[in-house]
């Protein structure tokens, strides 16, 4: 015969038995987690101001100029087909920093621009075979990597093209989990080991369901976005409260009367500063070893930025035309009109 006491003793063993076997069902485990935000990330994370003013979805910003790495993939090629300098094509820049150039050694780029590139090759060319050719340096697939980590299906280091969003990014990962926190979402930005931290907030609902673009940034090379866990509280009260909007996030989201206005058609890259790029010229096949620190060697090449403040992108009238593209840089076609 069972009793009243013994029934509620066996309740209580049930209730503790996932607890005490290290179960992490309801948020909780006698041993620490990997995907919990800790208590400095809270702290930092509470002196973020709101309303900065980064890269989000509907304002991108394009990379001022990119230096060579180990790591990224190059493809090298002379630009005049009468040349009789051939190349390996296909370059990986190695972990030294240099790239094989064949019967022409090795140089090193790293550090470099593909405009300094292209001016170390063409120096070294003329030093050992004494032909002036003129070379061009593609970048075919940068070594930038954003990382997804904590509560999605699929983490891990991520290629970077340069379009991508925190949704992009999360998407890409396959997803939140179904532990995943509703609030405790961030991105976390590399920074000097004594310098101070950056930490952005994400509100995952508000962009998936309201289209809010506000935490939904531009992802730059290096970026972390990390997914905590639910905790126990959330857990408990998700059936609750889980509908809730964080406190992190905006509560004062208005409906657009006219949805034509959102400006999903529109290039939404700009550029805060462009770089002038100096044009590049072999070396000059009638010269001798004394012009090798000429004017375009790479050790006095500095590039000039330029700042700019371009104009927000023109809004479509609803009814009419959509506006005719300018001409773009081939180089760095982003979909930005260039004026």
């Amino acid at each position: 015969m069972t009793t009243p006491h013994h029934k509620s003793l066996v309740g209580i063993h049930l209730i503790l038995l996932p607890l005490l076997a290290g179960c992490s069902a309801l948020g909780f485990a006698p041993y620490p987690v990997a995907h919990v935000m800790t208590d400095d990330t809270q702290a930092v994370l509470a002196q973020t101001p709101s309303n900065l003013d980064v890269p989000r979805e509907l304002s991108k910003e394009v990379q001022v100029a990119h230096y060579l790495q180990p790591g990224d993939e190059l493809l090298i090629e002379t630009t005049d087909g009468d040349s009789t300098v051939r190349l390996p094509a296909d370059q990986r820049i190695l972990a030294d920093g240099s790239v094989d150039l064949g019967a022409y050694g090795r140089v090193v780029v790293a550090s470099k621009t593909l405009e300094q590139a292209e001016a170390l090759i063409q120096r070294a060319i003329f030093d050992l075979s004494g032909e002036s050719t003129a070379v061009n340096v593609r970048l075919i697939a940068p070594i930038h990597r954003y990382y997804v980590i904590g509560e999605v299906n699929s983490p891990g280091a991520y290629s970077l093209t340069g379009h991508e969003t925190v949704l992009d990014a999360i998407m890409e990962a396959g997803g939140l989990t179904a532990r995943a926190s509703a609030c405790d979402l961030l991105l976390a930005r590399p920074t000097e080991p004594s310098a101070c931290r950056v930490t952005l907030p994400v509100c995952y609902r508000s962009i998936t369901q309201l289209g809010d673009s506000t935490t939904n940034y531009h992802l730059k090379p290096g970026d972390r976005i990390f997914v905590s866990r639910q905790s126990l509280c959330e857990e408990l009260t998700g059936p609750l409260l889980g509908s809730r909007t964080c406190d992190r996030c905006c509560k004062r989201q208005v409906a657009c009367c006219d949805p034509r206005v959102a400006p999903i058609d529109l290039p939404n890259f700009i550029t805060s500063m462009f770089e002038t790029i100096v044009p590049v010229d072999p070396p000059d096949a009638d010269s001798n070893g004394s012009n090798a620190t000429d004017s375009n060697a790479p050790d006095t090449y500095t590039p000039e930025l330029t700042p700019q403040n371009p104009a927000p992108p023109p809004q479509r009238p609803a009814d009419g035309p959509r506006p005719t593209p300018g001409r773009l840089d081939g180089e760095l076609d982003f979909g930005m009109q260039l004026r």
